[in-house]
């Protein structure tokens, strides 16, 4: 398959697709765009944000801001006053967030609850922990980890938006981004759907803390960066990013997700595609994607506009991009 084939294959087959970026040994070996996006465009890379705050916790770390991912949540929230009869958030740490393995008091997320509250991780933490709830279970979150931006926030001294200009962004060569705000719910919506070029935004709440479960936008390019960073163990251009030992801890499985999410192995916010061949990846919704094959050397990233339940495109990376770049 050549590359004219292979853009029409992209584009009959994945159509809510906007950017590809393929590095193979570092260098770019195919860029392409669909649905009338420029290689610069910025995308929402949906819950692809949630392996980048990961990130940000590792840079955090090794700066010595903070202390362990045993570190308890409480810890960073010294005022907060626990609802009466409440005990098991005491016990949860930041490994049960980063491993989403912490419980919640729903059955589905309080968006509407949470989104229009005056403090949102005041919020995240009256929802944390419950009577019944039982830490160690896989339970998806994207509101539950909003606290681990107010975290990086509290202990940086930084607002977690200039944490991650300053740390990831400026030394990856990426575009600083700027706080993106909505004024109502239908602003919010459409934040999430429009399938229009984005800014070189990241969503906040009110208080001007960047979401952690979803809110970025990149272009591909901006994520195959990051991608590449991941695979050369926290070094991009010479320079340390992040520590290898982070990296090397966010890429171990910790555990086996649900039927919902396809008995995928889960790291820390990172999915592991394959143990064995040392495949990860960051994975949003629509299908916004962030691929790393350490063993080939290969970085892949994909973004797309809004579409929901897109569950196969890590499925199409293996069957059909793997393959062309492996020719």
């Amino acid at each position: 398959m050549n590359k004219e084939e292979l853009h029409r294959v992209i584009g009959e087959q994945q159509p809510n697709i906007c950017q590809m970026v393929v590095l193979k040994n570092g260098n770019i070996i195919y860029s392409d765009t669909w649905n009338d996006f420029n290689a610069d465009d910025n995308i929402h890379i949906a819950s692809v944000t949630k392996s980048i705050i990961a990130i940000l916790i590792g840079i955090a770390i090794d700066k010595g801001m903070i202390k362990s991912i045993h570190q308890k949540v409480l810890d960073f929230f010294p005022d907060y006053v626990l609802k009466r009869g409440e005990k098991t958030i005491h016990n949860i740490t930041l490994y049960h967030l980063l491993t989403m393995t912490a419980p919640y008091k729903y059955k589905s997320e309080p968006w509407t609850k949470v989104c229009t509250s005056e403090d949102w991780s005041k919020a995240v933490l009256d929802l944390l922990g419950g009577k019944s709830g039982i830490i160690g279970e896989f339970k998806y979150s994207t509101l539950g980890i909003h606290i681990l931006s107010t975290i990086i926030t509290k202990v940086s001294n930084m607002t977690t938006l200039e944490f991650a200009n300053e740390y990831l962004f400026k030394p990856l060569e990426i575009k600083e981004r700027h706080l993106y705000t909505v004024k109502n719910k239908e602003e919010h919506i459409g934040f999430v759907t429009s399938k229009e070029p984005k800014e070189n935004g990241w969503f906040c709440d009110n208080k001007g803390i960047v979401s952690s479960g979803f809110g970025l936008c990149l272009s591909a390019e901006d994520m195959a960066k990051i991608g590449q960073m991941c695979l050369d163990k926290g070094i991009y251009d010479n320079k340390r990013i992040v520590s290898t030992e982070w990296i090397e801890k966010i890429t171990t499985p910790y555990l086996t997700t649900d039927e919902k999410f396809g008995f995928m192995k889960y790291g820390f916010l990172w999915r592991i595609i394959d143990e064995e061949e040392k495949i990860y990846s960051a994975i949003g919704d629509s299908g916004n994607v962030i691929y790393v094959n350490t063993e080939k050397n290969i970085v892949i990233s994909v973004t797309a506009t809004f579409k929901p339940l897109v569950f196969d495109r890590v499925q199409f990376i293996r069957e059909y991009i793997e393959p062309f770049v492996l020719e």
